[in-house]
């Protein structure tokens, strides 16, 4: 993936921030033990007294003389730290109990490794990249406890509305708890106000805390910042996020000004997902004839062939709510 400026700045910081908390941690658990124990802190201090007079010895030119004073610095050393880490579980503290914490031990929170970028550090910009998409997006406004089958009759059919719709609920509680790679795609369609985005957000949420890349926006957001960068307006990339995250969610499918590149755009990100085998969720107030008009025959057949179908029924939950 390409990233954008501000990405880069904001992971780096990220970075940077790791990896000075996990230093000052370490000298407050090594002040700490010192206080208490002046026998730990004269041990720690030899082992790197020892450690420091290795670049001195490297700098003599008989390297005879050198293998002699690193094999007897070696040993010194190893002497000392033995004396440390027997101290260490007399007081029944772990034995890396004075080491520096890094969140990742391979580039130790720098975020490159042997000249490469660390994959730490690429999991970093994914996951910035990717909360930079859902910052306008109120993924912590709605849950599932907060919706309420009551705003949808039990006598408007031989399948009540909130029979059908206590089936969803249940489908998308199962669907966030089992998250995975490899979980199904997801198309809620119905008319407006039956709770589409409310799931869609709840799901979102639950996903996120577990650790998952999610991207969620709206299609008219999205798809207007892909155009920008498209045409050169931004420097971000968006859509290499939405075809990257683990679960991308489309809020609001169809309510998108309609051109050729938002078309084309929209079926380029169904189709590469699919391809990816990445789960999809979308939502829209479109049906599936609505869809075929608007997108075309190559959107619906994969949206009916590939996607779990969840038809929203009811009366429009926010009118009641107003009235």
């Amino acid at each position: 993936m390409r990233y954008a400026r501000a990405t880069l700045q904001r992971a780096a910081e990220e970075m940077d921030r790791r990896r000075r908390n996990a230093q000052a941690e370490a000298e407050k658990r090594r002040s700490c033990l010192f206080a208490q124990c002046p026998e730990a802190a004269q041990l720690y201090r030899k082992i790197t007294s020892t450690s420091s007079r290795f670049a001195a010895v490297l700098a003599l030119r008989d390297k005879e003389k050198i293998r002699r004073e690193v094999e007897a610095l070696k040993n010194e050393n190893l002497h000392w730290q033995k004396q440390l880490e027997n101290l260490l579980t007399q007081q029944n503290l772990p034995q890396d109990y004075l080491d520096v914490r890094y969140t990742c031990p391979i580039c130790r929170d720098t975020g490159s490794h042997d000249g490469q970028m660390c994959a730490c550090f690429e999991h970093l910009l994914r996951q910035t990249a990717f909360r930079e998409l859902c910052e306008s997006s109120p993924l912590e406004v709605c849950s599932f406890d907060e919706f309420d089958l009551r705003y949808y009759p039990d006598d408007d059919g031989e399948v009540s509305s909130r029979t059908v719709m206590k089936s969803i609920l249940d489908y998308c509680r199962c669907y966030a708890a089992d998250f995975s790679e490899e979980s199904p795609n997801i198309c809620m369609y119905g008319s407006t106000g039956l709770g589409k985005t409310h799931l869609s957000l709840a799901i979102a949420a639950e996903v996120i805390n577990k650790g998952f890349g999610v991207v969620y926006g709206s299609c008219p957001n999205l798809v207007s910042r892909m155009e920008r960068e498209k045409f050169g307006k931004s420097n971000a990339n968006t859509e290499d996020s939405l075809l990257a995250c683990e679960l991308l969610i489309l809020d609001d499918l169809g309510a998108e000004f309609s051109t050729q590149f938002t078309v084309a755009a929209i079926y380029n990100i169904i189709n590469t997902r699919l391809l990816k085998r990445l789960p999809t969720i979308i939502s829209t107030n479109l049906d599936m004839e609505g869809i075929q008009q608007r997108y075309t025959e190559r959107v619906a057949s994969r949206l009916i062939g590939e996607y779990t179908l969840l038809r929203f029924t009811g009366k429009d939950v926010r009118q009641i709510k107003n009235s």
